[in-house]
């Protein structure tokens, strides 16, 4: 470590304090995630001893581990920065460099599995539709995929038949039916939620039942949304990417420039 007198000239400073600042960015955002995670465990009492087999499967936990990774990633190039600090540089770079491949063969794979996504997309919703009743965080997303996308089911809205309460052979007053959110109009009087609005919807042919919800399935829902927003998600990877091999490069230069200060 040394001081700031190494640096020679004003860029070196802006780009000293570039990666100063934007890590201390990273650092905050990944602490909020950490605490979103750790508070939709707690607020869902995950930690009781009745429900702590099933944490590892819970979504809060996904974030919780991302927020501390950014977290401590983050402060890490923020104080190899600030102190100077060829270590703590050197290990933040090759953790950035480590991610950057991921991410690159992450993106690799993904194209190269075009054809196979939608079978597992496939796979996972109708798993999460089983789960349905007892899964908070599956249900609010499936939720929120059905009403943002005005779909119902995997591909059709009878899909929920694989769901054990919604299935028809149920006792249930669900038997036979989907969730409120593949209705077209979920809103008793437009202000009050009505869980009944897609009773018996399975039993309804497709004339009858477009009136009441959603017949297409999410899928294509899906697909579609990402054809007409590819051009949004490509900018936003390039973007990710970009940002993490410029703080690469960066680090790197800060480091030639100390490694020569000591020289």
């Amino acid at each position: 470590s040394g001081n700031t007198r190494q640096f020679r000239n004003w860029s070196d400073y802006i780009l000293k304090y570039l990666l100063i600042t934007s890590n201390l960015l990273f650092t905050v955002l990944g602490l909020v995630t950490l605490v979103v995670g750790l508070w939709g465990l707690i607020n869902k009492e995950s930690f009781a001893q009745e429900k702590i087999s099933g944490i590892g499967t819970d979504p809060m936990l996904l974030f919780m581990f991302l927020g501390l990774i950014l977290a401590l990633l983050s402060l890490m190039g923020c104080v190899g920065a600030l102190r100077e600090n060829m270590c703590l540089l050197r290990t933040f770079s090759a953790f950035v460099l480590v991610l950057l491949v991921v991410q690159v063969l992450a993106v690799v794979v993904l194209y190269s599995l075009q054809g196979q996504i939608e079978n597992y997309l496939r796979s996972g919703m109708l798993a999460a539709m089983v789960r349905y009743q007892d899964d908070l965080d599956l249900r609010f997303i499936i939720d929120e995929i059905q009403t943002g996308l005005q779909c119902c089911g995997a591909d059709t809205y009878r899909d929920w038949g694989i769901n054990v309460y919604f299935n028809c052979s149920a006792p249930g007053v669900q038997a036979c039916g989907v969730p409120p959110s593949c209705c077209i109009d979920p809103l008793e009087n437009g202000t009050v939620w009505n869980s009944q609005c897609g009773v018996g919807a399975q039993q309804l042919d497709e004339f009858s039942a477009q009136s009441v919800i959603f017949l297409g399935g999410c899928l294509g829902s899906i697909s579609r949304w990402i054809n007409q927003h590819s051009g949004v998600i490509v900018m936003v990877v390039i973007i990710l990417l970009g940002v993490q091999i410029l703080t690469l490069f960066i680090t790197d230069r800060l480091l030639k420039i100390l490694a020569n200060c000591i020289l």
